[in-house]
């Protein structure tokens, strides 16, 4: 086996950075190195501990490798990041290069031909009036700008009483303190309340649960309509911007926004003088089959962020993403956005951007992805026919998960106290599967949810292989709970 890079240690690291993959079931013992075993090891007090992981050695493509030489097919492109896979020569010369010229030319000192190339390259995929961006390193600062573009925004008019923001329960917007203010991901944020922002809060918009007097086909209006109840109530004058996800990640997994609503979200938006923020950090950036995952509903936003499939993990990037609209009014004013930091415009990550954009466009990916969404989605219908316990399939392009239920007719959610997630999450890395569960998915404590988010370039046979051992974990940890 040929020895690994040096990029594809240190880059591919970034996934047990971000928590993605939990404590291995692997020892000395012959009986638990071999994949598919029952778990070996108590499973960890929290879902981002990071304690007892296994050492990521190196990885190419589709698959990852430990130092204990163990392969992991990674189903979930880690956190829903690595769109083309492990270790891609072509990204990784393209760093190379720019790094042998400079790393880093400051942005607020030069300009560089990397950032110029990528301003060009969003502007043509994100079409339209969005035009203008503010690039950063994650998606929490891209999310973090976004709202302060929209302040600045107002500000700029003249308009200070709009200071509010509006969003929904079961949201996952990022960890800095305004991202995390507007996100309604309770057991991420408990800790931190007494500093948050006052942030008005609605309900999950979701077709497989809808609100109270609402059926799937009549969730898109009743949404749209608590929304402007909202800002009726408190006044529109106090209200700066409504941030939403297209298809809701971490938190709610994969649900998509029910045909119509974005459109009555923008109607709503534009009649009360709000600015619509389209947080794209997960669903951007090709993972839904479209560049925007907004193009699908046939709107677009004021303001978007987009951050993981951006540069696809190879360097950290993510960018805030405002219309002519936003800009004209900033830019007059303040002459530019007031927000930026040490690493906008990053030279290095914008070439790596660069190289990943290229490669997605040339090869076609979002089209393929878009093209087989319906065959994804029949795979794992048919793998899990006769499960149950899973209550929904759903998501978009290569951003879908499986919902598991107590009760299908009820769409009762089994008990948090069984962890489901969590065991199903180890028991998939047993398996030789990165996925990527969550828990909590219907009352913030309650439910339990697993996304998977393949590299857009994958395989039919990785898809195959995927989709199977995905099945494969849940019906083992069902089983092994007696709960299926």
């Amino acid at each position: 086996m040929c020895r690994p890079a040096l990029w594809q240690v240190v880059l591919v690291a970034k996934m047990a950075v971000c928590g993605v993959i939990a404590p291995s079931a692997i020892s000395s013992s012959p009986a638990n190195s071999k994949q598919g075993s029952a778990m070996a090891v108590a499973l960890p007090a929290h879902i981002h501990s990071t304690g007892n992981l296994p050492k990521v050695a190196w990885a190419k493509g589709s698959y990852v490798h430990d130092a204990d030489g163990k392969r992991y097919i990674d189903g979930s492109g880690g956190p829903a990041v690595y769109c083309i896979g492990h270790s891609n020569e072509e990204v990784n010369t393209a760093i190379t290069a720019q790094l042998e010229r400079i790393a880093h030319g400051y942005r607020y000192n030069f300009t560089s031909d990397a950032l110029e190339e990528l301003t060009a390259i969003i502007r043509e995929r994100a079409g339209g009036s969005l035009q203008h961006m503010v690039y950063v390193t994650g998606g929490s600062e891209a999310v973090e700008s976004c709202l302060k573009l929209a302040l600045q925004y107002h500000a700029a008019r003249g308009e200070m009483s709009r200071r509010r923001f509006i969003a929904r329960e079961r949201s996952w917007h990022g960890n800095t303190l305004g991202a995390l203010s507007v996100s309604g991901f309770h057991e991420r944020k408990k800790v931190f309340e007494g500093s948050l922002l006052d942030v008005s809060r609605l309900s999950p918009t979701n077709a497989y649960r809808p609100i109270a007097g609402a059926t799937a086909e009549t969730v898109a209006e009743a949404c749209a309509e608590e929304l402007e109840r909202e800002i009726l109530r408190l006044g529109p004058e106090k209200f700066a911007a409504f941030i939403f996800e297209p298809v809701v990640g971490a938190a709610g997994g994969c649900v998509p926004a029910p045909p119509g609503y974005a459109k009555r979200v923008r109607e709503v938006c534009d009649r009360h003088g709000l600015l619509m923020i389209s947080d794209e950090v997960m669903s951007g950036a090709g993972r839904c089959g479209t560049w925007r995952a907004l193009e699908a509903d046939g709107v677009e936003p004021d303001i978007m962020s987009v951050a993981k499939g951006l540069a696809a993990g190879y360097l950290p990037l993510g960018t805030a993403i405002y219309t002519r609209k936003v800009a004209d009014v900033i830019h007059v004013a303040h002459g530019a956005p007031m927000t930026g930091h040490t690493f906008t415009g990053h030279t290095a990550c914008c070439a790596a951007g660069v190289a990943v954009q290229k490669i997605v466009k040339r090869e076609k990916l979002i089209e393929r992805v878009r093209a087989n969404e319906p065959k994804f989605r029949a795979m794992l219908a048919e793998a899990f026919a006769g499960v149950e316990a899973v209550g929904d399939i759903r998501g978009r392009g290569y951003f879908i998960a499986v919902e598991l239920v107590a009760d299908r007719k009820t769409k009762a959610p089994f008990p948090a106290e069984h962890r489901l997630f969590m065991r199903i999450r180890q028991q998939a890395l047993d398996n030789g599967l990165i996925c990527y569960p969550v828990g909590g998915n219907v009352d913030g404590v309650n439910g339990d949810v697993v996304i998977l988010a393949p590299p857009y370039n994958a395989s039919d046979a990785e898809l195959a292989e995927i989709v199977d051992k995905t099945a494969k974990s849940v019906q083992q940890v069902l089983t092994s709970a007696k709960l299926g």
